[in-house]
């Protein structure tokens, strides 16, 4: 409908908003609100589809990629953007934003706004912009994969949302219920950039999300937004240590050569003992074939961005 860089022109687009039904009755209600006042006089045409439960949102976002829209907007956490940038990658059809998470990762790179209002107001004056995301044995990322203690978290962290709802401090305290538990540290072998590496260590965290390095205070922000992962390999092996590493991140006193050991590529394998093993991604789980191919998608997935290149992030203190 227009070229990459132009102002996108809603007036004339076919929309869908993809949406997860389980976020909350009185949110979801004024979502919907939100949507009919702002969003759709302003379309050519506007669908929204929702998922009764997160699992559902992979499949109605292939469906609705397939469907000849212009434009799907995903309306939800960095599961849901996850989900939708998965079916849309390599697509002629652009995404759009709209955050309704605990951190909202992806909006917070791509600029669009933190809340719902921001983000709309960028899909009404928006320009389209190719952006890259991770690939992981043909899964498609946004933000972070990670190999050991953090799908372990997400187990705990599920149980403490069921009990005390979504929140940043509960998925914090997640972390420290969590990693008191950790058995055993992984072996595994990295090859990237023509070298081979073997590491024995407790936590795996493939980053491409460059506003959540700097929110911790950590190198890779730059090698990031230059198309690259980067690879932080924990030292620790054991839980003590991994958590005295988890509360520097925390405070954002974690130092690399103390803490982890950093790879920064954008095409990476890692073998590890196991045939399958429970990867974490964007959010979710996932058991995945062994070995992992990591690849950086370079311009994969058209985004709307704001259409005067501003960004409405707040970027991260320090």
């Amino acid at each position: 409908m227009t070229d990459d860089r132009q102002r996108f022109d809603l007036g004339r687009a076919r929309v869908c908003v993809v949406m997860n039904r389980g976020s909350g009755k009185k949110k979801h209600r004024e979502l919907h609100d939100t949507l009919e006042r702002r969003l759709r006089p302003a379309c050519g045409s506007l669908e929204i589809r929702e998922s009764r439960k997160g699992s559902d949102l992979p499949r109605l976002a292939k469906q609705v990629a397939g469907e000849g829209f212009d434009l799907v907007i995903a309306a939800g956490g960095d599961g849901t953007q996850s989900a939708v940038a998965g079916a849309l990658t390599g697509t002629d059809v652009i995404m759009g934003i709209l955050p309704g998470g605990t951190f909202n990762y992806f909006a917070r790179d791509m600029g669009v706004g933190e809340e719902i209002d921001p983000a709309l107001d960028t899909i009404l004056d928006a320009r389209v912009e190719p952006v890259d995301v991770g690939d992981i044995n043909g899964l498609i990322f946004l933000n972070n994969v990670s190999l050991g203690a953090y799908p372990q978290i997400l187990n705990t962290r599920e149980g403490i949302y069921r009990r005390w709802g979504r929140s940043r401090i509960a998925a914090y305290w997640s972390v420290l219920v969590a990693l008191p538990r950790l058995r055993r540290p992984m072996r595994l072998v990295t090859r990237a950039e023509g070298r081979e590496r073997t590491h024995t260590s407790a936590l795996v965290f493939v980053a491409r999300s460059a506003y959540q390095l700097e929110s911790f205070g950590l190198a890779g922000a730059r090698d990031i937004r230059r198309g690259e992962f980067a690879v932080l390999i924990a030292k620790a092996r054991q839980p003590l240590p991994l958590m005295r590493s988890a509360l520097r991140l925390a405070m954002g006193k974690s130092a690399k050569d103390d803490d982890f050991e950093m790879i920064v590529t954008d095409d990476l394998q890692i073998e590890t003992p196991k045939s399958r093993q429970l990867v974490a991604h964007d959010g979710e789980k996932t058991t995945l074939d062994c070995p992992f191919r990591l690849v950086v998608r370079h311009d994969g997935l058209r985004v709307l961005l704001p259409a005067d290149g501003v960004s409405k992030t707040e970027r991260p203190e320090g």
